[in-house]
């Protein structure tokens, strides 16, 4: 290994860790103390697209979460892993979209501001999500 990729491995291994506690923590917050405050941004046409009540889509989320946090976490390398969170952060930007046009508030979203930075951070997930698991 060259001493270029070597900082490099330890630089994508510290962003796959850290992308790992995200995923963990925004997981158990859907599942937990922010259950209720995702439920109010969750868009009325995703209800009716998916049949799920608001809460299902939020408990689902957070599992989905869970699972993602615990795929990156135990296969670090397989890029499969890292395609699939990009998508997931591409599936909820939808719900993000809406929070912003609509203004509700959500845990650590209560400002227009915080919430239009949260949709500027979506494209920086996905590529953060390619790069540390490639």
């Amino acid at each position: 290994m060259s001493s270029a990729a070597g900082p490099m491995a330890g630089l994508r291994a510290a962003a796959r860790w850290a992308l790992v506690v995200l995923l963990a923590a925004a997981g158990a917050s859907h599942l937990s103390w922010g259950r209720r405050g995702y439920r109010i941004v969750v868009p009325d046409w995703s209800t009716r697209l998916t049949g799920l009540s608001k809460d299902a889509i939020v408990v689902g989320s957070g599992v989905a979460e869970l699972m993602l946090a615990g795929a990156v976490a135990s296969m670090p390398r397989e890029r499969s892993v890292g395609w699939l969170v990009a998508a997931f952060f591409v599936a909820v930007f939808p719900g993000n979209v809406h929070q912003w046009r609509t203004g509700r508030s959500a845990p650590m979203l209560r400002t227009d501001r915080a919430r239009f930075v949260r949709l500027l951070l979506q494209p920086l997930l996905v590529a953060w999500a390619l790069w540390s698991t490639r």
